[in-house]
């Protein structure tokens, strides 16, 4: 599950790109209870919104970018873009000390929750790095105000941005299949096994 955020910036920059670098952080929100089933009940009332319901967690991006358009004759060339890229996770927290065998399933099920909310964001980290490949070295004929590029540029994100969401729709509906990790993580807390 996750929410996305995402800005273009354009603005000059050195003639070369340097990759994807992103800052991940992590925020916390509160659950409580002294078992599973009430723990879960308590990520059920106090998880992040996203849509129409709550969540367990969510993965969560903001990327902007800094994008160098040279002008060569009548043509327009990206020569080179830089992203900066923040993603946040956020994750249950169990508040006050849990006795065992809560503490170990606790500890096991927030785990897993965090595994799965960094593959969502290891495929946002693969979504910039093929926006950078797409779009370093990108030239548009017959445009000297660099206008014409920034459209051709947008279409090629927004097919991009699609892909990317489809993926994550995709890797969530498996995880929470009846055999995926994450309902495998929900029924060992509710279950205790």
């Amino acid at each position: 599950m996750r929410l996305f955020f995402f800005v273009l910036y354009f603005a000059a920059w050195p003639a070369h790109s340097e990759g994807v670098s992103a800052k991940e952080q992590i925020r916390v929100y509160a659950v409580s209870g002294r078992t599973g089933p009430e723990l879960y009940a308590s990520i059920g009332e106090n998880g992040p919104r996203l849509g129409a319901g709550r969540v367990i967690a969510h993965t969560g991006f903001k990327l902007t970018w800094r994008r160098d358009y040279r002008r060569r004759g009548d043509d327009c060339v990206l020569a080179a873009a830089k992203p900066n890229l923040v993603i946040t996770y956020t994750l249950p927290e169990a508040k006050g000390p849990l006795a065992s065998p809560t503490a170990e399933n606790w500890a096991r099920f927030r785990a897993g929750v965090e595994a799965h909310e960094r593959v969502h964001g290891q495929i946002i980290k693969e979504m910039v790095e093929e926006i950078l490949a797409v779009s370093v070295g990108l030239e548009e004929k017959n445009d000297p105000s660099c206008k014409k590029i920034r459209a051709t540029l947008t279409e090629r994100l927004r097919d991009i941005s699609q892909r990317e969401r489809a993926r994550q729709r995709d890797y969530d509906r498996a995880e929470f299949s009846d055999n995926g990790a994450v309902h495998q993580l929900i029924l060992m807390l509710v279950n205790g096994g």
